[in-house]
């Protein structure tokens, strides 16, 4: 084995001197090659540039992907010759080795093929290059990215075929094979973490205690378990000390109230943003116009509810001087917004607009007092109008101060 080995390195030493002999010569190439292209690539930008008359310089896509073929192009050249000299070493370890010529026969027909391949592909993609690929941009990217994506394959499949043609595989092989069999018997880095013992030992860890064949090992608790449980409690003491003994961060009610406080201004700042927004504290009593439209949205919506002339029926009578949930017109507006559901009256500000509700608003209103035939007994509580603002001297009319409810 050992003689083999340093048959090998001696082989692989050789070769490589082989390829960086050629690689230099390559190199020079590639440098010749690569500055070519960067003394032609102002020429083209300013060939591919809308207006000749600036001198910026600019490079568009096309002529990015071009550099990047033609470099890819040479590295697989390069890869060529290496692979041209790994196949002469396989060639002689094959006939040293007294093996039959059919494999070589058809790895060299391989290697053939994707030569000729890669020269099909160069030829396709030349003649582009000379019938002015840039007057249909798109269609010649696609056409380079495929060119690419075809030369990145030809570069995995000949550094591929190089470490086999070397031996480079099957030495890290046997040097895996080595280590397995170095490290046979050796437990398992999650073994080692957990301190299992092998079923051999299971012995040495019997407590004694058996039931139904079942026996009691005395295993040690995993470490990852010990150190997670010890984290824990240090995490839950210092939750502790942070939230009910310092203090120094809010709890969960608070985060509640705060968040709560949060959006609460910004539902403010979002209505006073809208200028004319309408709601239960800045709604007013409608026009004569807007009690019609009112009227109209009452009786397509609320009749089967509160009567054709808000008389009453499932709701309450909407033309007395009762109301269960307050009687201004605020309130009148919070409740046909936000609805009430425990009885049966749902929300309407999905369905109406703030101009709607207050429409709404002020038809009821408008009909209090009207005394319709059939009206349903009073429910709640009295409730009588605030005086005017130019009388500023009298108090609120409600009898027992507080605003009923509709």
């Amino acid at each position: 084995m050992k003689q083999f080995l340093k048959w090998k390195i001696y082989l692989l030493m050789r070769t490589k001197l082989s390829c960086m002999k050629k690689l230099n010569t390559i190199s020079k190439s590639f440098l010749l090659l690569i500055a070519g292209a960067c003394y032609t690539l102002p020429l083209v930008a300013q060939d591919a540039a809308a207006t000749p008359s600036t001198p910026s310089f600019t490079i568009d896509v096309n002529t990015l992907l071009i550099i990047v073929s033609a470099i890819l192009f040479c590295v697989i050249l390069a890869l060529g010759y290496t692979l041209q000299a790994s196949l002469q070493l396989y060639k002689k370890k094959k006939q040293e080795e007294k093996k039959s010529a059919a494999q070589t026969i058809k790895t060299v027909l391989t290697i053939i093929v994707c030569m000729g391949v890669l020269q099909v592909s160069g030829q396709d993609a030349t003649p582009a290059l000379a019938d002015n690929p840039f007057s249909d941009a798109k269609i010649f990217r696609y056409l380079l990215y495929g060119f690419i994506f075809l030369e990145l394959i030809i570069i995995f499949a000949m550094v591929y075929w190089i470490r086999f043609f070397t031996g480079i595989a099957d030495l890290e092989k046997e040097k895996a094979a080595e280590r397995r069999k170095k490290f046979k018997g050796v437990p398992s880095w999650w073994a080692r973490a957990n301190k299992l013992k092998p079923i051999e030992e299971e012995d040495s860890l019997d407590v004694g205690h058996s039931y139904d064949g079942i026996r009691e090992l005395d295993n040690v608790t995993p470490p990852w378990f010990t150190i997670a449980f010890i984290a824990s409690i240090v995490f839950g003491l210092g939750y502790l000390w942070r939230y009910q003994v310092a203090r120094s961060a809010p709890n969960q009610y608070e985060e509640y109230e705060i968040s709560v406080t949060k959006a609460e201004l910004a539902k403010q700042a979002y209505l006073a943003s809208k200028g004319d927004a309408v709601d239960e504290n800045t709604v007013t009593m409608l026009d004569a116009a807007g009690i019609e439209a009112g009227k109209t949205l009452f009786t397509n919506n609320c009749t089967a509810c509160h009567g054709s002339v808000g008389q009453g029926g499932v709701g309450p009578n909407l033309t007395d001087d009762y109301w269960l949930h307050g009687g201004s017109i605020g309130d009148v507006f919070k409740v046909i917004k936000v609805g009430v559901v425990e009885k049966g009256m749902m929300s309407w500000k999905d369905i109406f607009s703030p101009e709607q509700i207050a429409e709404l608003a002020s038809y009821i209103k408008s009909i209090h007092g009207t005394n319709p035939p059939d009206a349903k007994e009073k429910q709640g509580e009295l409730y009588k109008e605030q005086a005017t603002v130019a009388d500023s001297s009298a108090a609120p009319a409600a009898t027992d101060g507080t605003a009923a409810k509709l």
